[in-house]
């Protein structure tokens, strides 16, 4: 299927995420994984899916002069953004127990950009799901905390985890999108992309 109508291409996937890397083997597409060390600043001005397109496109701009011309790479960024502040990954233990009792009782967005790059063009994507958290106590927090440790994920949490099933009461929009990558939107473009 869309193996096929992209055999002609190579897949960049830039992304050390392991969940990243999971959906592109589950979506059934080839890729090879190519790293590089970015300072993930962004201008204080951006809000909201501005940050997460902001960061995509300049993870993107550290390959400028790398690609070949059958090489589609592929660039995301995640934040949580809740009380209009974007939430990335926690600095610590603390910070993370802060973060997740701000989520408690709330609704807060996930939002994800990609960012598809070849030497011709450059596309971003952009996905918004809103979650909504039961009341944490800090009972479950800190066990959650002490037994997952998520403090590679933004917003201190991972929806698959323990805390996802007891503390997740609604998500309007994609499930996919909140664990870091709208499989469906990427499956979408790189089908049309390969027409």
């Amino acid at each position: 299927m869309i193996k096929d109508q992209l055999k002609k291409y190579r897949l960049i996937l830039a992304s050390a995420s392991p969940r990243r890397q999971q959906f592109f083997k589950d979506l059934d597409l080839d890729y090879e994984i190519r790293l590089k060390e970015i300072d993930e600043i962004y201008p204080s001005e951006l809000k909201a899916e501005e940050i997460t397109s902001y960061l995509a496109t300049l993870k993107a701009s550290a390959f400028a002069g790398e690609l070949l011309n059958n090489e589609i790479l592929i660039t995301s960024d995640t934040i949580v953004w809740h009380n209009k502040k974007a939430l990335g990954k926690p600095k610590n233990e603390q910070d993370a127990f802060e973060i997740l009792r701000s989520l408690s009782n709330a609704t807060h967005e996930v939002i994800t950009s990609v960012c598809f790059t070849t030497i011709y063009k450059s596309d971003v994507i952009t996905e918004i799901t809103k979650v909504t958290f039961n009341e944490l106590s800090d009972e479950a927090i800190a066990y959650y905390l002490e037994k997952f440790k998520p403090y590679d994920k933004a917003g201190a949490y991972g929806i698959q985890d323990w805390i996802g099933l007891i503390g997740v009461s609604k998500i309007e929009g994609s499930y996919a999108n909140v664990m870091g990558m709208p499989t469906d939107k990427v499956f979408e473009y790189l089908s049309k992309f390969s027409k």
